[in-house]
């Protein structure tokens, strides 16, 4: 975006969604010093700034016309909903007004803030709250990262250092590999060292089986962790629960996910998340079948994410019961996979996994082993 397209463009320009490179270039066609561009990716990044009257370190000139072309922050926080877990989730919108949302997770060591790619989504999974918004829009790069910035200075306060490191994970809403673009731009953002600097390594993407992005993915320099839903071993009961498994079936996706491992460097694994729906899926057959369908496809450096379903209305499923997820993770175990249980976090509020879908009341749903 030079001189001529900044002053063309009938909305402002998102610049939190600028490279650095990219801003560099568009600060020289406009005439400005490069290290004016600088400071304005330092600014939304670094500092955590919103406006662009915040950053003093411009000149005034500067800074009108900044804000009559462009802009620094195209969210709005709407509502805020806190959980008695001490999990946040922010119901945020976009410019055009579709819903977003994003979670902040804290635990002793770390924070983790679970971000959205998508508004709504197209996917349709059985058991997931998010599938009745449908797809909405791809968020932008920037709509991507301002997520992350509104999160952590609502947290800490604008530009304030967080007090240990923050970890992400794209398991809000949406499918992230079918917004892979923006995704792999904002991650290539937000590890820069002079904005951000949350690297790849503390990024986890989670995709639902878009196999086509996942071989593109494993090509990728640097890039994130990979998390891959699959709450079945069967095609037959994973095209009900997951439709996505109706383009890519099982074979395709654990071929896949075979070609992805090759790359890994020693010491690095990825993930299978495994929804356990009560008396659906979580059968001591069920858990004997995982373990021979990692076995059939040699999958060695993964581990299973074993997460109790978050119920609430209007869907039908419930969570295992304490008993049969531990069971469940025993077997796993007893034929030699690492199995872990995610601990709910946020489900009195719509915040946890699978709940996200822009509601504005309490979940009224009980839930088992509370």
């Amino acid at each position: 975006m030079g001189s001529d397209r900044i002053n063309e463009v009938s909305e402002r320009q998102h610049l939190t969604g600028f490279t650095r490179e990219e801003l560099i270039a568009l600060f020289e066609e406009m005439g400005e010093p490069r290290y004016r561009a600088d400071q304005v990716f330092r600014g939304i990044h670094e500092r955590r700034l919103t406006s662009f009257d915040d950053m003093t370190d411009l000149p005034k000139a500067l800074r009108d016309k900044l804000n009559e072309h462009a802009t620094a922050s195209s969210l709005t926080i709407e509502s805020k909903y806190s959980s008695v877990d001490g999990t946040r989730r922010f119901l945020m919108r976009t410019a055009d007004g579709n819903p977003v949302e994003a979670v902040f997770i804290p635990t002793e060591n770390r924070n983790t803030i679970c971000f959205s790619s998508q508004s709504g989504c197209a996917l349709n999974c059985d058991f997931c709250l998010t599938a009745k918004l449908g797809l909405l829009k791809n968020l932008t790069a920037g709509e991507i990262i301002e997520q992350i910035i509104l999160v952590l200075n609502d947290v800490y306060g604008p530009g304030v250092e967080t007090p240990h490191g923050t970890n992400l994970v794209a398991m809000g809403e949406g499918e992230p590999f079918m917004n892979f673009k923006n995704l792999v731009k904002a991650v290539e953002i937000m590890a820069d060292e002079k904005g951000l600097f949350i690297v790849p390594s503390r990024i986890t993407v989670s995709t639902a089986g878009v196999v086509p992005k996942i071989h593109e993915f494993a090509g990728l320099d640097r890039r994130p962790n990979l998390a891959i839903s699959l709450s079945a071993a069967n095609d037959k009961l994973r095209n009900k629960l997951m439709p996505i498994n109706q383009r890519w079936p099982i074979d395709e996706l654990l071929t896949a996910a075979k070609t992805f491992e090759k790359t890994l460097k020693r010491g690095e694994r990825f993930t299978f998340e495994y929804v356990l729906l009560g008396g659906v899926n979580d059968s001591d057959e069920h858990a004997e079948e995982l373990a021979a369908l990692l076995r059939k496809y040699d999958l060695r450096k993964v581990k299973i994410n074993l997460i109790p379903h978050n119920p609430a209305e209007p869907l039908e499923y419930r969570p295992s019961t304490p008993e049969q997820v531990k069971r469940f993770k025993e077997i796993l175990e007893a034929n030699g996979v690492s199995a872990y249980v995610r601990t709910p976090r946020g489900r009195d509020n719509y915040a946890a996994c699978g709940q996200l879908a822009a509601k504005q009341e309490p979940n009224l749903v009980q839930t088992a082993g509370k």
